[in-house]
């Protein structure tokens, strides 16, 4: 078992590396600020893990081919992330789990990122093409660098998102999520944005080389609607 900020970091990214999730960044908490771990202490770090880009689906598209129960893409990281925190006396934490915790939250915290007009926090290198499958939370400190960089949309001008949808579901307020669905349920929803991703999504330009694969597309368009 690794000891040392330093040598759990490199513990946590070398044991998940095959499954495709990455380490996402490192949230600080002042002394009674994190949430409860499973001794009963608050956190005072939380490690954020998830995909850059299409870096779990090879992992995730083998997985599943012998799993037939619900929530696959949960199941897998879950799988993947819980032996980790056993094995480091870590407390792990996911997205799909209540008590539902401020996932968005511990990431703008752990690297400055910003919700775009989609709601999905937006990276400056990635674009909207990465995602938070669950965290470690430790009793104690785990210095780590921060990025803290800009946020990407204040240097769009022409905000293409937005223009984008077919439903003007996107706007700079709000994601209209009930006139996205609806959408999505019509024919012309189906051969389009079902097959091939939402489009306001597609348009943005920031980190378009990390788009998603496919098959990882129509995947996710399923869960949303």
């Amino acid at each position: 078992m690794a000891s040392g900020p330093s040598a759990i970091l490199a513990e946590i990214a070398e044991a998940l590396r095959p499954c495709g999730i990455y380490l996402r960044g490192v949230a600080a908490f002042a002394p009674g600020e994190g949430p409860l771990l499973v001794g009963g202490s608050p956190a005072r770090s939380m490690v954020l893990l998830g995909n850059i880009g299409g870096s779990l689906w090879p992992a995730f598209s083998r997985w599943r081919r012998n799993y037939g129960g619900p929530d696959p893409l949960d199941t897998f990281s879950k799988e993947a992330i819980r032996p980790l925190a056993e094995r480091l006396g870590a407390t792990a934490f996911f997205p799909s789990d209540p008590p539902w915790q401020p996932f968005q939250q511990w990431a703008m915290k752990a690297d400055g990122l910003r919700p775009s007009p989609l709601g999905i926090l937006i990276h400056p290198r990635y674009g909207l093409w990465h995602g938070y499958r669950g965290a470690l939370g430790f009793p104690f400190e785990i210095g780590a660098e921060h990025e803290h960089v800009g946020h990407a949309c204040d240097a769009c001008r022409d905000k293409p998102c937005l223009a984008h949808c077919p439903v003007n579901a996107v706007t700079p307020d709000r994601f209209d999520i009930a006139a996205c669905r609806g959408y999505l349920k019509s024919e012309a929803g189906r051969a389009s944005c079902m097959v091939t991703g939402c489009a306001a999504r597609n348009a943005c330009p920031v980190g378009a080389d990390f788009r998603y694969p496919p098959e990882q597309l129509r995947f996710h368009m399923d869960a949303l609607l």
